[in-house]
């Protein structure tokens, strides 16, 4: 789990403002750090029907694992979120965000893992989804949730790219890695142990 994460013992307030519920699909993207652990948080939580690790905030023709690894593209390693709004808001995903699957208060970086493609950000798919984003972030700086401010940019979805087949649930496949052990089991702990009503095992195809 990220540094600094540990301190979350209780989960965060749930936000004030939040979308009605719906009988359709909706998409969510976030960003926050290494998109296994933002993945393996997502795809074990009530509601969500599809997770997909990715990269937001640059151009197609960059959208490679090795060129973003080089700081240059103006991606971060993101998840594209599909989830019923019948079963679970857009605001309970983003109590999850902040709760358990990074720390918002850390710039450009997430634990050991330093650049901009580790950023924290929302990508927004609509303007409810930025009204709601918005209003949380200032709700949780207001009670002050943490003990520096949220550097979380919430910014428009322009495009969502797939990451590499060998992205895909690669916590889920790759439970002995060390990193894997470190880094994001602690977070499907935190998931369990804050959310229990909202968590559901995941078994990874193939």
């Amino acid at each position: 789990m990220a540094i600094g994460q540990a301190v979350l013992k209780e989960r965060l307030p749930a936000p004030v403002l939040d979308e009605p519920s719906s009988k359709h699909t909706e998409t969510a993207v976030f960003a926050g750090g290494c998109f296994w652990g933002v993945q393996t948080v997502f795809q074990q939580v009530k509601g969500v029907t599809a997770t997909t690790a990715g990269y937001s905030g640059g151009s197609a023709s960059t959208a490679t694992y090795d060129q973003v690894t080089t700081e240059t593209t103006g991606h971060a390693e993101s998840v594209k979120v599909v989830f019923d709004p019948a079963q679970i808001s857009y605001g309970t995903l983003l109590r999850l965000f902040f709760s358990v699957v990074h720390d918002p208060t850390q710039l450009d970086r997430q634990g050991p893992d330093v650049g901009n493609s580790y950023r924290s950000v929302i990508f927004y798919t609509s303007p409810e989804q930025e009204k709601v984003a918005k209003a949380y972030v200032q709700q949780l700086d207001g009670i002050h949730a943490f003990a520096k401010p949220i550097v979380t940019q919430i910014v428009p979805l322009k495009a969502f790219y797939d990451g590499e087949a060998y992205h895909q649930d690669y916590a889920e496949k790759n439970p002995n890695n060390p990193y894997i052990q470190i880094c994001d089991v602690p977070k499907t702990a935190a998931l369990k142990k804050q959310f229990p009503e909202l968590f559901k095992a995941y078994h990874a195809k193939g």
